[in-house]
């Protein structure tokens, strides 16, 4: 399995979502806090093109927003 990184906020319900959601498959990932990390605040201008959360980047792909269909999608594809 790839490495996961969660983009997140401490207020983002989605990101909390998509927290629960790949704890629940199993997944290990890397959470970082842009609000307070301004590394991974520019890791995700850089990667997504935006600074809305959550950003995930699963194996170099990026899914922004908590969607299932993708984020399962890049699961299966690097397993």
């Amino acid at each position: 399995m790839s490495n996961v990184i969660v983009y997140t906020s401490p207020t983002c319900g989605f990101c909390h979502m998509a927290k629960e959601y790949l704890k629940s498959k199993g997944i290990g990932f890397t959470e970082k806090d842009v609000t307070t990390d301004k590394t991974a605040y520019q890791e995700i201008l850089d990667k997504s093109g935006q600074l809305g959360v959550p950003v995930l980047d699963i194996g170099g792909k990026i899914v922004v927003g908590f969607d299932k269909f993708r984020i399962d999608s890049l699961l299966n594809d690097n397993d």
